[in-house]
Order: structure tokens, then sequence, then C-alpha cells
């Protein structure tokens, strides 16, 4: 077995190679991407998929297109093992390039710790299925866009799923939960909305913390076994959902009444549980699989050739790799709905900016970009950072993901005025003026 420096080199030196494929000297006609991603580490699954997909979109657009309207997209990679310090080392090593579009971390620490830089340098943040919920509102977060799903959404879509295996939200009422949480910022952050809406629904929740990384749950799944809960919620994150998957399977607790939340949906969380995963349900902003049309032109036009970042064509399809494609999809039509304004050249981070307060993806769009029933469709507004908020669930047979439940909007009606009352807070600590929607029309003159 190779030891962890001599593959950490091997990555070290794979992702030169591969930062040198979509870095080129900067000119007036490229878009760059700084891609602060992690090959290595506890989380090396999530990123290989994730930033795989990605680039592939980036390389599909280039290949296919020519770039967006004629502008080619170029990107480098910086090796963060999904460390905040390495994250913010290589934001600091990147942002000197020119023409940035975004930044994409797939890192809840790293991304906490760009928002004070990127709202300086006025370059979009975008975590897609993650971040600070309150950063949905764009009058406090001009440049962060958690998109397609934020913490407090993906609750709400839970619960409402939840509620229709049972009959409707009125027979939650006397149900017992409990959520099984990673001892991470972003696992405690859904604690108080999970309280708010047992409250509201007059279920019973008990929240149970589990240690990073999560290799060790006995006590953990005893005590549920102890409660006999009507379902476990997984918000987990790398190792620590194929090990309570397992721990679950030995405690004798079904895995058909764990539900995981949107870090604990992939193959690569299930397929290392074996036969302990079948039956398990968990939470998605893009189904899985390669039959939708973007899927066929990646392979086609990439895989085919020789020419797709993932190492293991088996993953291609697979939930990281899908959100990936999703992803791109997402960063390149803000792109060109800000080029259709600005004009079709390169653009500067403000005007991307504006691009994603203008991104509207309906589902004839979605169709149109070869992504039907991949994802469902984004609305974002200069208020409103995340979009619609659909979600599905899809259940684990032992080989593939297969789609269980329709498309499920959240309570936005219940979490708006929440996320305000959060961020007008933030606001107020940080002395930042509300934006209107006449400010969020206006364009800063450089980055």
């Amino acid at each position: 077995m190779k030891s962890l420096k001599t593959t950490f080199k091997a990555a070290v030196a794979a992702l030169a190679i591969i930062g040198g494929a979509g870095l080129m000297p900067a000119h007036a006609d490229e878009q760059y991407f700084p891609l602060q991603s992690y090959r290595v580490g506890p989380y090396a699954a999530g990123g290989t998929g994730f930033f795989g997909g990605f680039i592939d979109y980036l390389n599909l657009i280039n290949t296919r297109d020519g770039g967006v309207n004629g502008v080619k997209l170029t990107w480098d990679e910086c090796e963060t093992q999904y460390e905040v310090e390495r994250g913010v080392e290589c934001y600091e090593r990147q942002k000197s390039h020119p023409n940035a579009a975004a930044w994409n971390p797939l890192s809840v620490g790293i991304a906490y710790a760009m928002i004070d830089r990127i709202t300086g340098d006025k370059v979009p943040l975008i975590t897609v299925n993650h971040g600070r919920t309150d950063s949905t509102d764009g009058r406090v977060f001009p440049y962060v866009f958690p998109l397609l799903l934020n913490p407090y959404s993906e609750t709400s879509g839970i619960v409402n799923y939840l509620a229709s295996k049972e009959g409707g939200l009125d027979k939650l009422k006397g149900k017992k939960i409990v959520v099984l949480y990673h001892g991470s910022p972003y696992g405690k952050e859904t604690i108080p909305i999970y309280e708010l809406l047992a409250e509201k629904y007059g279920f019973t929740v008990q929240q149970i913390e589990v240690p990073h990384p999560g290799n060790e749950q006995q006590s953990q799944w005893l005590t549920i076994r102890r409660a006999k809960p009507d379902y476990v919620v997984l918000r987990g994150w790398g190792v620590m959902n194929p090990v309570a998957l397992k721990t679950a399977a030995k405690v004798g607790f079904p895995a058909s009444k764990i539900v995981g939340n949107v870090w604990s949906n992939s193959e690569e969380d299930v397929i290392p549980a074996g036969e302990a995963a079948i039956g398990y349900t968990a939470i998605t902003t893009q189904a899985s699989g390669e039959q939708y049309p973007v899927l066929q032109e990646v392979v086609k036009t990439l895989y085919d050739h020789g020419k797709g970042n993932l190492e293991d064509k088996k993953r291609i399809g697979s939930v990281y790799h899908n959100l990936g494609i999703v992803n791109g999809i997402l960063n390149v039509e803000a792109i060109r709905t800000a080029q259709e304004k600005f004009g079709k050249r390169t653009l500067t981070g403000d005007e991307v900016r504006w691009g994603f307060e203008h991104l509207k993806l309906d589902e004839a769009k979605v169709a149109a970009l070869g992504a039907k029933d991949l994802f469902h469709s984004i609305n974002v507004t200069w208020d409103n950072h995340e979009g619609d908020g659909y979600v599905t669930f899809q259940q684990w047979d032992g080989k593939k993901w297969n789609v269980v439940s329709d498309w499920i909007a959240p309570d936005w009606k219940l979490l708006r005025p929440i996320i305000e009352k959060s961020s007008e807070a933030y606001a107020k600590e940080k002395g930042i003026k509300l934006r209107t929607a006449a400010d969020a029309e206006g364009i800063a003159t450089t980055n």
C-alpha cells in the first residue's frame, strides 16, 4: 500500500498536469475559474467526484462549443485537503489571476473563511448545497450564492418527505425523530431548525453528535436503539456515513428508517456499507445516472477521446460527479446570462455576480441543456441567492440509486423570516447596509 506521503506527491503531480491543461496565460477572451479542490485526504471521494464533474462540464463547453460565446473557460486547481488553512492559502495564491469568474470551494469551513475576502474583491462565492443559511439573503450577502439548497431548506424538505410517507404533515404529531449529525459547524447548523419544526408539527426530536471524522459510533447507535425512533436523519460527511449504516445494522436498526441529508447521499456513502445500506434513502438536488443527454455528451465528447477528468469511468453519473456537472451548468449559464447584458466578452467578477442574480433556468431550459430530470430548476434573484430549493429522494437498492419521490419544495413562508432575522443580525454586527434592487443593478467598475 502506498504511503500517504507518496500518494500526496502523486496527487500534486497530477494536479500540476490537470491545472496546466486548464490554465493558460490570460487573454481578453478567457474566463478563469480558481478551483480550491481536494483530491487527497478523508473527503477525497467527494472532491474528486465534484471537481471531476465540474471540470468535465467546463471542458465540454470548450471542446464542443468553443467556450461561452467564444470566451474560453480556463482553470487551475489548488489542493486544500478540505482544510480551511490550506483553502485560504489557495485563495491568496489564486486571487491574483485576472478574469476570475467565481469561487467554488465545496467546503463550509473554507467558504466561511472567504466571505469577507470575496466581498472585498467583488467575485462571487458559490456554495452549492451548503454554506451559511442566511447567505441566501442577497440584501446582506451580495457575493455569496448557496445555489440549489441551503441547510434550512434541506431540513424542511426532509421533514416534508417524512410527512409524505406518513400521510401528511399533521401525521407527524407524536412521531420521534433522531438527528445524527457530524460534529462540525456544518453538522450543527440545522439544530435550531429541527427544534422549530418539531415544535410546529408536534414530533419529538433528539439530536446526537458524532465527533469528526466519525469512525466510532457504537454508543450513539445504542442510544438510538434505546430511543426507538420512527426515523433517523443522518447528517453526515465522509467516512461517518458508511460507518453509521454498518453500525445501525449491528444494533438492529433498519436502513429503511434512515434518511440521509445532501452530504450523505453518494455512492461512496453506501457501497462501503455493503448490504447494510440496502433500503437507505437520501435527499438530493440532482439525480444520479448517466442516461441524461448532457452526460451522454460528456462521454461522447470527452471520455471516448481520453479527455475525461475522472480516473474511474464507472463514476460517470455518480452523485458527486453529477453535482459537479450541474454546478458547471449553473456557473456557465450565469456567465451566459451576464454576457447578454454586458457583451460576449470576458466579464468582471461583479458582472458575473449580476449574472447569478438573474439566473433563471425553468424546466424547459433545463431540458434544452440536456439535463431534464437531472435537476429541477433554479430561479435566483437579487435577494434570493438559493433559487427554488426543489429536492427529490433516492433509495439505494444495493447496486444503484432509484428516485422514490416527486420534486419537493421547502416551506419558504416559514423559512424566509428566519433567514432574514439571522442575516439582518449579521448586517447589524458588521455594519452592513441592506442592499436594494437598485443597488443590485449597479456594477463596480473594477473587481
